[in-house]
Order: C-alpha cells, then sequence, then structure tokens
C-alpha cells in the first residue's frame, strides 16, 4: 500500500506542499532510477495534476536538485547522528555504525543510493552532491578512529575499508553463498574496528 501524499490546507483546498513533491520523487527513484522521473508521472502517483507541479519546482532539473539538495541533508544528519561518541565510546559508535549501514532491512534506501551514484555518473551536481556526502561519511568515522588512537594515515584507511565494506555488502546477493552471514559480519567488523 502506498503512502498518502502530505498535503497542505490553502485557501480551503488542498495542495501538496514542496516536500510531498520531494518524496514522491524519491519513491521513484528508488524504482526507477532519476532517469525514470517524469513529471507526468509522479503527478499521477501523487494524484494531482501537472500544473500543481509548477508551483513549487520551476521545471524537471529544479526537482531533480531538489531531490539530491534533500538526500545530501538526510544523509549528512544520519551519519552525523550515528558516530556521535561521548570520549570512550567511539569504538561502539563504530560498532554501532557497521550495524546500521550493514543491515539490509533498508531496501528503498540502498536502492535510492544507488540510483544517485548512477546519475552522479552522468550529472556534476549529483557528483558533486555524492562527493560532499562521501566525505561526511569518511571524516566522521576518521574522526573516531583517530579518537581511538590511530594514526592518520591509518584511520582514513580504515574509514574507507569500513564504508567499502557497508555498501558493497549491502549490494550483495550472498544467499547462495555458503557463510554464516553474522559469523562473517562479526569477522570483518572485528578487522575493520581492532
Amino acid at each position: 500500500m502506498e503512502p498518502k501524499p502530505l498535503r497542505a490546507k490553502t485557501s480551503g483546498k488542498e495542495a501538496l506542499d514542496r516536500a510531498a513533491w520531494i518524496a514522491g520523487a524519491l519513491d521513484i527513484v528508488a524504482r526507477d532510477g532519476i532517469d525514470g522521473l517524469r513529471v507526468e508521472s509522479l503527478a499521477k502517483k501523487l494524484g494531482v495534476t501537472k500544473g500543481s507541479f509548477y508551483w513549487h519546482f520551476k521545471d524537471r532539473r529544479d526537482l531533480i536538485d531538489a531531490v539530491l539538495d534533500d538526500w545530501r541533508a538526510s544523509r549528512i544528519r544520519d551519519i552525523r547522528k550515528q558516530t556521535v561518541a561521548e570520549p570512550g565510546g567511539e569504538l561502539a559508535a563504530l560498532r554501532h555504525t557497521i550495524d546500521v549501514y550493514a543491515a539490509a532491512r533498508n531496501r528503498k534506501g540502498i536502492s535510492i543510493e544507488a540510483a544517485i551514484r548512477i546519475w552522479a555518473r552522468q550529472d556534476g551536481n549529483g557528483l558533486a552532491v555524492v562527493e560532499e556526502v562521501d566525505a561526511e561519511r569518511l571524516d566522521c568515522t576518521r574522526r573516531l578512529f583517530l579518537a581511538l588512537g590511530l594514526p592518520a594515515a591509518e584511520a582514513a584507511a580504515r574509514s574507507a575499508l569500513l564504508y567499502a565494506y557497508v555498501f558493497g555488502f549491502s549490494m550483495m546477493q550472498c544467499g547462495r553463498f555458503p557463510m554464516d552471514a553474522a559469523q562473517t559480519k562479526d569477522w570483518i567488523v572485528g578487522r575493520i574496528t581492532q
């Protein structure tokens, strides 16, 4: 069942707000990628006319930029939240971050991540957004490794390894590979955080 679009009251009429358009666009991006994002199909999905789209966005590119901005802000906000640690809690924060990002429970989030990365290969603005998010992710975990006393180069390398694992593993389908996923994860996490 699809979620109902967000609506704001305006002069006795209901109209979608900008956030509802972006949320609807993200649903399409998760399913069809950014190339599949079309104003007409989005308006139909949201149950409104195409004309109401232009109240909030100049054109399709404006919507794509808004989607990218929303994704960037939410990803940066999320990584900062996941990597907050009191002194002495850095190792627990690293393990928590790996647990959160390695969990395959958010298939929609993984699909959006993949779609935006594919888009970034052909779009300069998309590439800049992905680079900003990746830099923040790497820096947040690097700071945790530094707080554990690792040298700068090793902290940076372990941060890169952490993300190579969580994103690589989230994209893989390992159901036919003979391994105990929980044991494998524990082993890998132990190597990253030792």
